[in-house]
């Protein structure tokens, strides 16, 4: 999809260097969680929603939503 020029959207790049630290911000909490001695099956259940929220963010950055 090309962009038109006078549209402030992010590259693909960009935009995931600007999710890349909530990302892992989310995994790292993830881990603490595991390795608190919580059950794997917690693990799981919190996965989705921090890769859904990247993801979320990603698609918000790349449209240049979160420019606007």
């Amino acid at each position: 999809m090309a962009e038109s020029p006078g549209e402030p959207a992010m590259s693909r790049k960009r935009a995931a260097l600007a999710v890349l630290p909530f990302l892992l911000i989310g995994l790292t909490g993830l881990v603490f969680v595991l390795r608190s001695g919580l059950d794997l099956l917690w693990g799981l259940a919190i996965l989705p929603p921090i890769l859904f929220t990247c993801v979320l963010a990603w698609i918000a950055f790349r449209s240049g939503f979160a420019d606007r």
